[in-house]
């Protein structure tokens, strides 16, 4: 059993806790309560950034100290938002918010992961019609397995995951959020996830 803080608790944040929770892990969730994250974090050996990705920069970097020495997942995407409320551009062109956040957090184990699927996917990868693939993207390869091991407590197959390499892999990954009003606006939103086929 690991101690699990979920910083979010909306729709991504609150599928992954309730998921986490049921695998038998000890969750704690923040919302925007002040204090709340802190919190939750300071007591946690793995937090998940579940905020929204626009604002996740400067909620985490406040929580500096909290993080020193944890694995952070980020399963956020750093975009400006279109007329409709979908996302229009990456915030960080050239980079992406995992390597923001790695930079910003030097002691802190950062791992991408999650980021290429609609939120129902994350929990429950196999109840698409063809495995998608969950991508992992960190320079701590300890910290990628132990977020691996959760991926399996979440329903994903060993196979399904893909480790690219370090931080900087996470652009190619957070970019891919650029498919996702495209494919929302043709087809609704049915739950869909970016697949590798071999």
């Amino acid at each position: 059993m690991t101690t699990i803080a979920v910083l979010g608790n909306g729709r991504v944040g609150g599928n992954l806790a309730a998921a986490l929770t049921r695998a038998g892990h000890q969750v704690a969730v923040a919302d925007r309560t002040p204090g709340a994250a802190a919190e939750a974090a300071r007591t946690a050996g793995i937090v998940i950034n579940a905020t929204p990705g626009a604002g996740s920069l400067d909620r985490l970097v406040a929580l500096r100290e909290e993080l020193r020495g944890t694995i952070l997942v980020d399963v956020s995407n750093a975009t400006t938002d279109g007329p409709d409320g979908l996302p229009a551009d990456l915030l960080y062109p050239g980079s992406s918010l995992a390597e923001q956040l790695q930079e910003a957090l030097p002691e802190t184990r950062v791992v991408k992961t999650l980021n290429t699927m609609l939120f129902p996917v994350m929990t429950a990868p196999a109840t698409l019609t063809h495995p998608p693939t969950a991508f992992l993207s960190g320079e701590d390869p300890q910290a990628k397995q132990t977020v691996g091991e959760l991926l399996t407590d979440l329903g994903w197959h060993q196979e399904w995951i893909t480790d690219l390499g370090g931080i900087r892999t996470a652009r190619a990954t957070e970019a891919a959020i650029l498919f996702v009003p495209h494919v929302i606006r043709s087809s609704g939103f049915t739950p869909f996830a970016i697949s590798i086929a071999r």
